[in-house]
C-alpha cells in the first residue's frame, strides 16, 4: 500500500489597497494576496499548514512582493472597506 501526499499553495487575491511600495517608493494601489499552504493526501487538501500575506507592487519595473503580518493585512482590508 502506498500513500500520495504533499503540500499545495493557493494564492487568493484580497483586493487593491492604497499603500506605498517599500522597495521602489511609488505610492498607489498594491495587490493584497493571501497564500495558504495545505497538506494534501491523495490530492485532497486537508490541513492548512501556513498562511502568508503579501502585497505586490504593480509598477512595471518593480513587481516586488513584500511579506506582511496578519494584523497589518486585516488593517489594510478594513481601510478599503
Amino acid at each position: 500500500m502506498f500513500f500520495i501526499f504533499g503540500f499545495r499553495t493557493k494564492a487568493e487575491s484580497l483586493g487593491w489597497v492604497p499603500e506605498t511600495c517599500r522597495v521602489c517608493g511609488q505610492s498607489g494601489s498594491l495587490l493584497l494576496i493571501r497564500e495558504v499552504t495545505k497538506f494534501s493526501l491523495f490530492f485532497i487538501p486537508l490541513i492548512p499548514v501556513r498562511t502568508k500575506y503579501v502585497v505586490r507592487c504593480q509598477n512595471a519595473f518593480c513587481h516586488a512582493e513584500t511579506r506582511i503580518g496578519r494584523d497589518e493585512a486585516r488593517r489594510l482590508q478594513a481601510a478599503v472597506r
